[in-house]
């Protein structure tokens, strides 16, 4: 919700919003207007031309019905038939005479028939075919039809529904067909699908508009390729219409199944051609609505140049700006008189801030590198006290060796504490304190613990921070060393690459038995020493330095190895000393 509101509340929704207000009812009104003239025309053409299909259907059913009673009279009445249903080798003279009374009977018959291409008859068990056509075609044409009617016969003999009539795929041509059967005798009637569609074809359907017959599964037996490519659907709904097709090339489509047959007649008008017998006054509203919502963008495009451009080119450089980016400026684009000043004071004020903001940083690294001083130059009290109470014991006993080579180790310790002013050393130089720490260690504590530095030549001339080493191996040997065992602590360096750059690691270990869990939870923690004795003070300050020296990019981690005590891990970006 907080979100939103920001949204809401801005001068652009507002704006955006009193225009929309303004502009939508009109727009929509015009649009509605406009859409139901449309679906009007659409439904007074749909019902003009579904009534003139309905009309030609009723007309060829009646046809068709007239024919299927003429077919169930012949077959059921005419002694001929029951004579062509008993083998012609009984009595072929009387076969044959019956044959031919037959065939003249239906070829009288037959010109009452006029939408009918041929009656034929076939008798199963003389697998004899009788055709009685009623075209003057040629030779070639009255044979092919024949071939065609045996070919169905053949195929459609035992499972066709003899109640309706069929639709058969041709060679060359879709033909409609009805086969009635009694006892071993076929008898049908045939005729091109063609013959359907004369009264269809009389119907203006504009340029590209189709009727045509269609199967019982909706699939159409001519312009296949105009269905094809319109991508017409030609289901259809018994009381209405349904527009289909993609895109500019959408259709009419109505339909009239057929009571008699397993066809439909159906009709695809295309909408453009509709769409063209709008009324005149109709198409001025289309053109004041496409007006209207070009007006729309228009005025929004120019307040969008003249006002809102600008406010939003102030808004994002005030965001910049939250972001922390000080670098911003409002270029000086042509616009309003009002802009410029903003734009103009905007761009003075951000340069005034800038400088001021200058300034505060470089106090604030001038403070930095005062503190980076003090953290470097703390001095464990402890440590020194012990030392000097180290000497006076050796002295007491006449230790004069021990005492100047304890000496020796303090004058190079403290030479080290004192004598560096920058931020970096040499790693050499920092081993070299770090191993003279620990043999100070070593003479205070002897026969408790051995120490081994390990120092690579090629990485001798890398820069790290002072006495960082030297703080965590103090740690290690405030938690590792005891009184009872000896150990082991070793410094290791090595270069670890991460992909994109190099790194230097540091690992002090020793043979300890590791640190305890309590003392890794407090390591772990990052934050300043709570505690007056001490504790931690010098872990603190290394972290403190690496974070103002490096800020996110060095690490101390703290943890123990599997049986071989406890490790601390020292990782730092790569700084070589300049030469």
């Amino acid at each position: 919700m907080r979100r939103i509101k920001p949204v809401v509340n801005s001068l652009r929704f507002k704006f955006f919003a009193a225009v929309l207000v303004i502009f939508i009812p009109l727009v929509t009104v015009l649009i509605v207007n406009n859409y139901y003239s449309v679906d009007v025309v659409r439904n007074q053409v749909a019902q003009s031309n579904k009534n003139m299909l309905s009309l030609y259907k009723d007309q060829i059913d009646r046809n068709l019905e007239e024919v299927d009673k003429y077919l169930a009279n012949t077959l059921e009445s005419d002694l001929n038939v029951l004579d062509l249903e008993f083998p012609k080798e009984k009595d072929l003279d009387r076969y044959n005479i019956a044959k031919i009374s037959l065939f003249n009977m239906i070829r009288e018959d037959l010109g009452y028939y006029p939408i009918l291409d041929s009656f034929f008859v076939y008798s199963e068990i003389n697998r004899d075919l009788i055709v009685i056509q009623n075209s003057l075609d040629t030779f070639e044409a009255r044979e092919s039809a024949r071939n065609e009617m045996l070919e169905m016969i053949k195929l459609n003999a035992n499972s066709i529904d003899y109640a309706r009539w069929h639709l058969w795929e041709g060679k060359n041509d879709y033909y409609l067909f009805h086969l009635l059967k009694s006892g071993n005798v076929y008898m049908g009637a045939w005729m091109s699908s063609d013959k359907l569609m004369v009264p269809l074809n009389l119907i203006d359907l504009g340029k590209s508009g189709v009727a045509l017959i269609t199967t019982d599964n909706d699939e159409p037996i001519s312009h296949k390729n105009l269905i094809q490519d319109k991508e017409i659907n030609l289901e259809f709904p018994e009381e209405s219409y349904t527009i289909t097709g993609e895109g500019k090339d959408q259709y009419l489509v109505m339909g009239e199944p057929s009571t008699q047959g397993k066809f439909n007649l159906v009709v695809a008008v295309p909408d453009s051609t509709i769409l063209q017998k709008l009324p005149y006054l109709q198409r001025i509203s289309s053109f004041i609505s496409l007006a209207a919502v070009l007006f729309l963008f228009l005025f929004i495009f120019m307040m969008r140049r003249v006002f809102l451009n600008p406010v939003k080119r102030i808004v994002i450089a005030m965001r910049k700006l939250r972001d922390g980016n000080w670098d911003s400026r409002m270029e000086q684009v042509p616009t309003s008189t009002e802009f410029e000043i903003v734009n103009e004071t905007f761009n003075r004020m951000i340069t005034e801030i800038h400088d001021l903001k200058i300034n505060v940083y470089e106090e604030k690294l001038n403070h930095q590198r005062a503190e980076l001083r003090h953290l470097q130059l703390q001095i464990n009290p402890h440590f020194f006290l012990n030392s000097l109470n180290i000497i006076y014991n050796l002295a007491t006993v006449r230790d004069f060796a021990l005492i100047q080579e304890m000496t020796k180790c303090l004058v190079s310790y403290f030479r080290f504490m004192f004598r560096s002013n920058s931020y970096f050393v040499a790693l050499r130089d920092e081993l070299a304190h770090t191993e003279n720490y620990l043999r100070i260690q070593q003479l205070r504590f002897p026969d408790i613990f051995q120490y081994h530095v390990e120092m690579p030549d090629h990485l001798l001339d890398t820069e790290v921070p002072p006495l960082i080493v030297q703080t965590m191996v103090e740690n290690t040997i405030k938690y590792a060393v005891n009184m009872e065992e000896l150990i082991l602590i070793s410094v290791e360096v090595c270069i670890e690459e991460t992909g994109r750059d190099s790194r230097l690691v540091i690992h002090i270990k020793d043979t300890g038995p590791g640190f305890p869990k309590e003392v890794l939870q407090r390591l772990a923690y990052e934050g300043e020493p709570v505690n007056e004795t001490g504790e931690q003070i010098g872990i603190w300050n290394a972290r403190r330095r690496l974070r103002l020296l490096y800020e996110d990019q060095a690490d101390i981690d703290f943890y123990n190895e599997n049986e071989a005590g406890a490790v601390v891990r020292i990782s730092i970006p790569i700084k070589t000393k300049d030469p």
